[in-house]
Parts: structure tokens; C-alpha cells; sequence
């Protein structure tokens, strides 16, 4: 089933997916790899602020590349998810809803979306160009340092992806 969903999540929208759906997802994400994902929990192991609202929202696994002339992104295509695994849990309990990546999450991660009433959306691997095409605006917003693997917020609009793994805990990888 093909369906449209909008970021940051719609609670009742997260709970209808269903493993193997086709979602095209409009709004406003963030992006957030291994570097990223370290600082953020370094900085909740602090006691510190984080520099992003992880409430309803969606957090894609892509380092974009630099940006063409006349394009605000450059390819963006997912990363492997299961390097981001160690940290996704307490990130749920922040509140994300969606994760979007390449590759299998561990039980850990799986049943913590569960609990959270989180989804897992998989990206085409090597579609970064493609994936791109659904990019309207990016800007970093945190940790620019990183290069690219800083936070950026992206507006997307029909991004195409599919549902690996839904609220429930359905896994289109078993």
C-alpha cells in the first residue's frame, strides 16, 4: 500500500504503517550519522540541552555531499543504520518517531520502537542523487564541524521509502 505521511510525525499516521508500505514523506527532518549521534548522547550524559527537538520527529542517516549549482543538496543517500544502534534507544525515549536508513536494527532498537511507537523506514541504498530530487531546502543546524556529518534540517517533499520495520515491531527483514 502507498501512503503520504508528514515530519514531524503524526502519531496516528506513524501507528496505520504497516511493514512493506510505500511512504513518501513531506515536511521537515534531521539528519544525524555516527558522529552526531555520539555528541548527542555525550551531551544528555552531561545533563546538557540538546541542540535539536527530537519530539515527533524524524532523524535520517545520510551525510549529504555538497550541494550543485542551483540545488540545495548534493547526494544524500542513507547509511547503514545498524552503526547508529547503540544510541537509538534513548533517542526514542526522547520522543523520535521515525528513523530513516539502510540495513537491519537490532532486537534492542526493535523493541524500543515498539515501546515508543516508533517506525523504520529504509531508503534505496545508492539512490543518494534520486533521494536528492525530494530535497527542497537543507541548512546545518548543529555541530557544523562535523562537515557532513553535522545536523542538518532538511524540507523534503515525497521522499520515497518503504516501511522495514513498523510500530508494532513487523520487520520486513525476517
Amino acid at each position: 500500500m502507498s501512503k503520504k505521511i508528514s515530519v514531524p510525525a503524526n502519531i496516528n499516521e506513524i501507528k496505520d504503517l504497516r511493514a512493506g508500505d510505500i511512504v513518501y514523506v513531506s515536511g521537515l527532518l534531521l539528519t544525524a550519522r555516527d558522529a552526531a549521534h555520539k555528541r548527542l548522547i555525550d551531551q544528555l550524559d552531561r545533563g546538557e540541552r540538546l541542540p535539536i527537538d527530537l519530539e515527533n520527529q524524524a532523524l535520517y542517516y545520510t551525510g549529504p555531499c555538497p550541494a550543485p549549482p542551483g540545488r540545495p543538496i548534493g547526494s544524500c543517500g542513507p547509511t547503514t543504520s545498524s552503526r547508529m544502534d547503540t544510541y537509538t534507544p534513548r533517542l526514542l525515549d526522547l520522543g523520535l518517531k521515525l528513523m530513516i536508513g539502510k540495513g537491519q536494527r537490532s532486537p534492542a532498537v526493535i523493541e524500543s520502537m515498539v515501546k515508543n511507537g516508533a517506525v523504520y523506514l529504509a531508503a534505496t541504498g545508492g539512490a543518494g542523487a534520486l533521494i536528492a530530487r525530494s530535497v527542497i531546502e537543507a541548512s546545518i543546524i548543529a555541530y557544523e564541524d562535523l562537515g557532513p556529518e553535522a545536523i542538518h534540517r532538511l524540507t523534503v517533499k515525497d521522499m520515497p521509502l518503504i516501511v522495514a520495520i513498523d510500530s508494532r515491531g513487523n520487520s520486513l527483514y525476517k
